[in-house]
């Protein structure tokens, strides 16, 4: 699902994308676990994007540019965003998530969604040449990101700390 945001706060959902050029508005993604979060900000126009995924790739069969996946919803992210008039050579790229959210000590690595997440969404920038500026990945607990698109500012909370700057 995608969708333009207008006014204030607005949540990013699972396997949504949301866009702004409005300089009052923040996207949000709460309580991301095992899924990813990448931001995309270009600081001549404006233009934000905030991607929250669930799954590292799509299944076969699946809808070709689902936001669901981290590898449709990066490209997805992206091609929204330069339909906004951003440049892929200004964006500032940040990701956040992919913890690892089972606490089975015998879980296979192929259950483990948040590296998968992760790994995914490294693959997908490197294939479309996007650099990630910061990231905040991995462990065991879930954070909530928030991208500021008057300045590009993006900060990250995880469960049980303090809000920081990423």
């Amino acid at each position: 699902m995608l969708a333009v945001a207008e006014g204030n706060t607005h949540a990013v959902g699972l396997g949504e994308i949301k866009l702004s050029r409005d300089p009052q508005d923040m996207l949000v993604a709460y309580g991301l676990g095992s899924c990813v979060a990448v931001a995309m900000y270009d600081p001549f126009t404006r233009a934000a994007g905030l991607l929250h995924a669930v799954l590292p790739e799509r299944i076969k069969d699946a809808e070709v540019t689902s936001a669901k996946y981290v590898d449709s919803g990066v490209a997805q992210l992206l091609a929204e965003l330069e339909r906004l008039g951003a440049n892929r050579g200004r964006l500032v790229v940040r990701m956040v998530g992919g913890a690892n959210m089972l606490s089975l000590k015998d879980a296979k690595q192929a259950l483990n969604i948040g590296e998968r997440n992760v790994a995914a969404a490294r693959v997908a920038l490197t294939s479309l040449r996007l650099r990630i500026n910061g990231e905040d990945v991995g462990g065991t607990k879930g954070r909530t990101v928030r991208l500021f698109v008057a300045d590009g500012r993006m900060t990250v909370r995880v469960l049980g700390s303090e809000t920081r700057d990423l």
